[in-house]
């Protein structure tokens, strides 16, 4: 049961429910929105922030979609690991994929490129300070100056919004599999769900 309760959409301020197309969304899709809407002030320009994030940036939506996933793993957010975006799909990722983020610098399947970013994030979310020069010269063999700093402020993004969203527990609509409590979940290997974006 989510600890904050949602606000149902037809109570959400008409611009931010044109913003979200919450209307045309299923539950699951709308996420924390549905309490983030609360507080449209602020919710409006972060759902701007929060887009163009994804639409805005030089790096592929299937790196992203990877590192997304791999850092809701380590914030154990139950609906973050459940939805897959369509966007990512339609770039290339693969359940595998998904499957392949258990143990990525091993992965066959997952670029150099993918498997420095996941590293950057893992050690962006277990253990920061660990981040030095190596790590950025790591990065800088794949990526621009500009992708690093895309790369990065994506992962604290995915960090910290993930992390709140954890604790608000809002899992309702999600599959059954991720409902279970004091388990620690993986988003490889249970059902997922694709939704817009």
């Amino acid at each position: 049961m989510s600890r904050i309760a949602a606000l149902p959409v037809e109570l959400w301020d008409a611009e931010l429910r044109r913003a979200a197309a919450a209307d045309q969304a299923t539950l699951l899709e709308q996420g924390p929105l549905r309490i983030m809407a609360r507080t449209p002030a602020v919710t409006k320009p972060f759902l701007s922030f929060a887009m163009a994030m994804v639409t805005q940036t030089s790096l592929p939506r299937r790196l992203l979609e990877l590192v997304r996933l791999r850092i809701a793993f380590h914030n154990q957010c139950r609906s973050c690991m459940a939805i897959r975006y369509r966007s990512a799909v339609d770039d290339g990722l693969t359940e595998n994929m998904v499957c392949s983020l258990e143990r990525p610098s091993e992965a066959p399947d997952l670029s150099a490129a993918e498997k420095i970013a996941l590293g950057y994030a893992d050690l962006s979310c277990t253990d920061h300070l660990a981040i030095d020069d190596a790590t950025f010269d790591g990065l800088r063999r794949h990526f621009s100056e500009t992708q690093i700093v895309e790369l990065g402020m994506f992962i604290a993004y995915c960090i910290g919004f993930g992390r709140l969203a954890a604790s608000w527990h809002l899992i309702e609509e999600l599959p059954e599999s991720y409902r279970e409590d004091g388990a620690t979940l993986k988003p490889w290997n249970l059902e997922s769900v694709i939704v817009r974006g």
